[in-house]
């Protein structure tokens, strides 16, 4: 009984009128059923949320938002090989530029800084005695 009034609910149409506020003339009419309310909001809500998601999916907008843009594991196994890469290129040129720095300091003579450290070296035997 109760799926029966729920259905006939559904089904009953009603009759929206707009009307001229001043004049009180009718400007439109809409027969309505609450059936066919439901079914235009939900067709509108998939269209919406379709062309959201095809918006997201088939342009570069998908590259500012975190974690969709970030594409497939091999990209991002990649990316991290090359980022380690950077990295290590980025040290040792840090290291030829101080060596060359050193390098130029010696040959201008700027820097001459004498080792005054003893060094333990092993007696020579002579083999004439």
């Amino acid at each position: 009984m109760e799926n029966n009034s729920t259905l006939k609910r559904l089904r009953n149409r009603y009759r929206m009128v707009i009307l001229n506020e001043d004049t009180y003339e009718e400007v439109t009419r809409f027969r309505l059923s609450r059936w066919g309310v439901y079914t235009v909001f939900s067709v509108l809500f998939i269209l919406m949320t379709g062309l959201t998601a095809a918006l997201i999916i088939f342009t570069p907008l998908k590259y500012y938002l975190p974690g969709v843009g970030m594409g497939s594991a091999h990209q991002v196994k990649e990316l991290r090989e090359l980022k380690m890469r950077t990295d290590s290129m980025e040290h040792a040129l840090k290291i030829q530029d101080n060596y060359l720095n050193n390098i130029q300091k010696v040959l201008s003579g700027k820097v001459i800084s004498l080792d005054t450290n003893k060094l333990a070296l092993p007696k020579l035997e002579n083999s004439d005695d």
